[in-house]
């Protein structure tokens, strides 16, 4: 582990040390560029902990190729990606905390240009985010699409923006204080899709305030079709129902008024169709949970391009379809990407 006793220290304190926690899982084709980020970042005084969730590749000889004084590998039967992020907690030491998924990259002053943010903080419980931009092989013709959420802002500012307008944020951008961490909990273990989101507003909700630090950046790896599409298996669906209840459960437990309940309903609204008319048990549950702060749910609505499809068809064709072009599309820009790395463009 780094020492942390020399070199730059803030409020005549030992300079803190960074806890950077890499969950993988069947990624030996990106683990290495993962770790060597990590390892590549000026803030010194730093861990890395790269916990490997039972992979059938060679995720886990890749990540043991970096093992060091600096770097830890951990290994567990799969259980998922939030048991493989609390397991590297349980391990880490450090005062702040950096999630990092097992594809993306840290900009290498990321973590540096946010401590000296928290430097001038008076309080532990502030959330330090982060510019993020997408990309798929190219780091460099990485994407930086500023929204809402880039901005200094109140808990119940941010909660609200996210819900109200569908925002989102990787949880990489982040860098959080153990005092929060653990004000926040543990991940959310019950959830194996859209744990993110709701680790992200109870993490905000425990917060006092949320520090954006336009310089620092994250870099996120495009997977695939993923979240575009509306087609989810039971277990996701399950897991997706819990997770937006708990997160209209975050917003309202910060401040419970009308505008907040607005933006819990407008949530709501927007995701209803990945349950609909499949799972109308889901659909009922979800409308009654509207119901209990006061708001009505309608019935969902294809987007305008897939309305025709639906209307002669059903909702079954239409979900298919909304399907098939969004991997085609994602199919068709990561093969133009992977092209021009190739031509070294």
């Amino acid at each position: 582990m780094a020492d942390c006793t020399v070199g730059l220290q803030l409020k005549n304190m030992p300079a803190p040390l960074v806890s950077i926690l890499i969950p993988a899982f069947n990624a030996e084709r990106w683990i290495a560029e993962t770790i060597q980020s990590a390892l590549n970042q000026t803030w010194w005084c730093k861990e890395i902990i790269v916990v490997d969730d039972g992979s059938t590749d060679r995720t886990l000889n890749v990540a043991r190729e970096f093992a060091s004084s600096v770097v830890t590998i951990a290994t567990q039967p799969n259980q998922g990606a939030a048991a493989a992020r609390n397991k590297a907690y349980s391990i880490c030491q450090g005062d702040y905390i950096q999630w990092l998924d097992h594809d993306d990259l840290l900009a290498p002053d990321k973590i540096s240009m946010q401590i000296e943010a928290a430097a001038t903080s008076q309080s532990k419980r502030t959330l330090f985010s982060s510019a993020w931009g997408r990309f798929t092989y190219r780091p460099h013709r990485a994407v930086f699409e500023a929204d809402g959420l880039w901005n200094d802002l109140t808990p119940r500012e941010w909660l609200t923006r996210a819900l109200q307008q569908g925002m989102y944020t990787q949880p990489a951008t982040w860098l959080i204080s153990r005092e929060l961490a653990s004000a926040a909990g543990p991940w959310d273990e019950r959830l194996s899709f859209d744990d993110d989101g709701e680790y992200a507003c109870r993490l905000v909700a425990a917060s006092d305030y949320v520090r954006f630090v336009p310089e620092a950046k994250l870099f996120y790896r495009r997977s695939g079709a993923g979240s575009l599409s509306r087609t989810r298996s039971d277990k996701q669906l399950h897991s997706e129902f819990l997770s937006m209840t708990l997160q209209v459960q975050h917003l309202l437990s910060v401040r419970d008024d009308s505008e907040s309940r607005a933006a819990a309903a407008s949530f709501l609204q927007r995701y209803l169709i990945d349950f609909y008319p499949e799972r109308g048990d889901l659909v009922e549950q979800l409308r009654q949970f509207a119901k209990s702060f006061g708001c009505e749910l309608d019935v969902p609505k294809m987007p305008a391009k897939y309305g025709w499809i639906q209307m002669l068809f059903g909702w079954s064709a239409a979900k298919r379809a909304q399907l098939y072009y969004n991997e085609g599309k994602s199919l068709l820009l990561r093969s133009w990407d992977g092209a021009l790395l190739r031509l070294g463009v």
